[in-house]
């Protein structure tokens, strides 16, 4: 550990036995147990929120999560001499949870149908004047902002002269694309999905932001859930949505283990119709293909990396797959090329 990592930790009211590096951050051994140290960007209004949530769930709930610790001087993000920001958190002795082993991902949904039922915006007495944000744009206006910049990128590919190959791939399958796009766009305005989005706000129920492999922890006593940092005040199925496409995606829209992992959500939490409906039109989005297109507008267009060209290629190659999925799995009527 450096130096000024180390006058970091000094900061803290607690021995600190030992460190050791992992990925982006510090394993702490400490007299208060197991604690990572992270450099963050996180402000120390939001990290207030986190902790807010947290110490909820930890202390009333009895869920294991990665609650922030106040320093000596009662601070939740602390500064190096060199001015890094810092936050302390309590952490977990195991190991992240592994995509191919089908049973920890269909227990990864049971968890979060557990870490829903319990997560929502409640403010402790003293601190009313903290308050939770909640999601900048409703699933409609997301939709059509998407829209919008994918055929922003589409003006700009046309109006250059040599094109590389992303740019002529990008080309050669936007109508097909977009029409998908435009189709579930509309079917997001017909259906309740903003009812949904309304009543969620107003309910004051809230997702994780980034529930994904990566930010869960094997132990042997469950699933730890780490990196709350985009906790917010939304539709709560959008963490099972955003949590069922990384999946899916990696097993080529395998149905079987689809249906699994919503059969083992539904298990521990109740999905209404309305939830059903708007999973389906989120996951017949396509979503990779704008993602990957966004993603290419703010690169450096000088230097082409390999990936956005194979994230492309997957996005277009997986349009079927992903289709067959929704029809045979949510019973969604099929159009022309699209998935709704």
């Amino acid at each position: 550990m450096r130096e000024y990592e180390l006058e970091v930790l000094e900061q803290y009211d607690m021995e600190v036995k030992g460190t050791r590096k992992i990925r982006g951050a510090f394993f702490c051994d400490t007299s208060e147990g197991v604690m990572i140290l992270k450099e963050t960007r996180v402000s120390e209004k939001r990290a207030a929120i986190m902790y807010i949530i947290l110490s909820r769930l930890e202390s009333e709930k009895n869920l294991k999560v990665d609650t922030p610790v106040f320093s000596r001087d009662g601070a939740l993000v602390v500064s190096s001499r060199e001015g890094r920001k810092y936050m302390l958190k309590k952490w977990f002795a195991g190991r992240e949870c592994d995509m191919k082993r089908e049973a920890e991902i269909v227990g990864a949904a049971e968890t979060l149908a557990g870490l829903h039922r319990e997560l929502h915006w409640s403010v402790p007495a003293g601190s009313e004047r903290i308050t939770c944000p909640a999601a900048e744009r409703t699933p409609l206006e997301e939709m059509r902002r998407h829209n919008r910049e994918m055929k922003k990128v589409r003006s700009f590919i046309r109006g250059r002269v040599a094109k590389n190959e992303f740019e002529s791939l990008y080309l050669e399958n936007f109508e097909k694309m977009y029409a998908i796009a435009e189709r579930v766009t509309r079917r997001m305005e017909e259906s309740g999905c903003g009812e949904l989005f309304r009543r969620s706000v107003k309910e004051k129920q809230m997702v994780h932001g980034d529930y994904n492999y990566h930010n869960l922890i094997m132990l042997p006593q469950g699933t730890a859930v780490a990196n709350f940092e985009r906790a917010r005040i939304d539709i709560q199925v959008l963490d099972l949505c955003y949590f069922l496409r990384k999946v899916m995606e990696k097993y080529h829209w395998k149905q079987n283990l689809g249906r699994e992992i919503l059969g083992a959500y539904e298990t521990v939490r109740y999905m209404s119709k309305l939830e059903k409906d708007y999973i389906a039109l989120y996951l017949a989005y396509p979503e990779k293909f704008w993602k990957t297109a966004s993603s290419y507008a703010r690169s450096n267009k000088a230097w082409l990396p390999e990936k956005s060209v194979e994230k492309l290629q997957t996005a277009i190659r997986q349009t079927e797959e992903k289709s067959a999925f929704l029809e045979t799995v949510f019973s969604v009527d099929l159009g022309n090329e699209t998935g709704v």
